[in-house]
């Protein structure tokens, strides 16, 4: 699995962190307090989206008159306590972490969320100092499955795309990695478990947690 590689690249939400439900939670108060009904498929048309696109789906579909800006400040204000508060690390993080410090493997983040929620997140367990690069989705210009975030982190660790192993855990996050010609582990998480199969089919490796892995 780790052969060849040089850096490991990771999503955030639902592969180095147990987050995506807070998000459901999130969307539901916030379109509440809008008089919005919630559709239940929300979260799977959300899916790779970055943070300012996803304010522009919600603008667009919801008709929701406060600007982008607004939008992304209610969020932020919302999620800030819960990245710093209730979040937990995905079990075996830490053992992955050390493994690539150990190994001279450089570390990377590349995720949609926001880069406020990074860092508050990456400052409430002590890892503010651990990754060699973390892009947001406040830098990135194009959402997953578009390659652009992990060809753009790839580039900036100084690491060449074959050389990357990524760590993802829903369809358009795999995607995102194997379109810039990366090898991709899929990580469990149970909010996208309804395409577990896809994502399986899709991912060069998958585990049910980082435990899993032989170092």
């Amino acid at each position: 699995m780790f052969k060849n590689t040089e850096a490991f690249i990771f999503d955030m939400d639902g592969t180095l962190v147990d987050s995506m439900g807070l998000w459901k939670e999130i969307d539901v108060e916030y379109l509440s307090s809008k008089d919005i009904p919630f559709p239940e498929n929300l979260q799977q048309d959300l899916e790779g989206m970055c943070f300012k696109d996803t304010a522009r789906y919600f603008k667009k579909r919801f008709k929701i008159e406060d600007s982008l800006e607004d939008i992304e400040k209610t969020w932020n204000d919302m999620a800030e306590y819960k990245y710093s508060h209730e979040v937990d690390l995905k079990q075996g993080v830490l053992d992955i972490i050390s493994f690539a410090k150990e190994n001279g493997i450089k570390l990377g983040i590349a995720t949609s969320n926001s880069r406020r929620l990074t860092d508050a997140l990456l400052k409430a367990k002590g890892l503010e100092e651990t990754f060699d690069y973390v892009l947001t989705g406040c830098e990135s210009l194009k959402s997953k499955p578009d390659p652009e975030i992990y060809l753009t982190a790839a580039a900036a660790l100084g690491v060449e795309p074959d050389k990357c192993l990524v760590f993802e855990d829903i369809v358009a996050g795999i995607m995102a990695g194997k379109n810039a010609g990366m090898r991709v582990c899929c990580v469990d998480d149970k909010y996208s478990a309804y395409c577990l199969e896809d994502k399986k089919k899709l991912s060069d490796y998958y585990i049910y947690s980082y435990n899993d892995i032989e170092y």
